[in-house]
């Protein structure tokens, strides 16, 4: 659905001094520019703490339950050690997407000055938020729990107590995914665990009390189905967003494309980096998204 004009009266000042930049303050100094971005909401606090917790729960029943005494030792040396690893590289992209600035405007940028250092040409125009009183970018949304502009925001995720961006989407979409793996392969597990359980001693399957036993695999089959329905939903979700070019609030708000069309493997390398390497799949490794002009477009 298309904006009416009065809408858009609103939203788009073709002149500096309809942004009415002298109720804007200058962008406050950072001292220091490498400050971890880190959003001090409770809900999300929480949500992220719980999300480390139920992977370390996983750890530990897998490893404690599951894979020791080990039936087979080689058995339980490589899935162990596979179910550690991607663990690990889980919990280290949800770090990455938590403590990675998503792509945040300066805030408090719409000064006279700044606006008048465009110099803008006939065509083009400026869009303002007046909630974090800066110059807001094509495609940027305002977020009320980060209380900023968010360059291509996809969505506010309170489970990484953090948006989901321009410039942390890569570590997102590898968050879902290693959960998703991790919560097959201890479903997986979980499924042999118990075969060989019921065609053996139950006391010999676990160094826990068959009560215990029993009930710490049923949690981790409820959480391992729980997490891969989600996770697998919303990997899915996110995939299709990149190929297509097209956030979750743009789809939702039906907003009018005006951003150049790309193929699906050039959006995935926007994402992901240049080129295409092991390093798609790493947590570790941040990708090159290039740089643009991020404040002046033609309508």
């Amino acid at each position: 659905m298309k904006k009416s004009p009065a809408h858009r009266c609103r939203d788009i000042e073709r002149q500096a001094g309809y942004l009415q930049p002298e109720h804007c303050a200058p962008p406050p100094t950072r001292p220091h520019s490498d400050t971890m971005w880190f959003i001090r909401d409770c809900c999300g606090i929480v949500c992220g703490v719980i999300t480390w917790c139920l992977v370390f729960y996983a750890e530990f029943v897998v490893l404690f339950v599951v894979l020791l005494p080990a039936k087979n030792l080689l058995y339980s040396l490589i899935n162990g050690a596979l179910f550690s690893t991607l663990a690990f590289l889980a919990l280290a992209s949800h770090a990455r997407a938590m403590c990675t600035d998503p792509g945040a405007v300066p805030k408090g940028n719409a000064t006279k000055e700044f606006i008048e250092s465009l110099q803008l040409k006939p065509g083009q125009v400026v869009y303002k938020c007046p909630k974090c009183c800066s110059i807001k970018p094509d495609r940027a949304h305002h977020c009320s729990v980060c209380k900023r502009c968010i360059k291509k925001m996809d969505h506010h995720c309170p489970w990484v107590n953090n948006c989901v961006g321009e410039k942390n989407q890569k570590f997102f979409v590898l968050f879902t995914m290693y959960i998703a793996l991790i919560s097959l392969h201890a479903l997986v597990m979980v499924a042999f665990h118990f075969i060989f359980c019921f065609e053996s001693d139950w006391t010999k399957c676990s160094t826990f009390s068959p009560p215990a036993t029993v009930i710490l695999l049923i949690l981790l089959c409820f959480e391992g189905l729980l997490f891969l329905i989600f996770t697998s939903v919303m990997f899915g979700t996110q995939v299709h967003s990149i190929c297509t070019d097209e956030t979750g609030i743009e789809q939702l708000k039906k907003e009018e494309r005006r951003w150049a069309k790309r193929t699906k493997w050039m959006n995935m390398r926007v994402v992901f980096g240049h080129p295409f390497s092991i390093a798609w799949l790493s947590p570790f490794a941040t990708p090159d998204h290039g740089k643009a002009d991020y404040y002046q477009y033609v309508v």
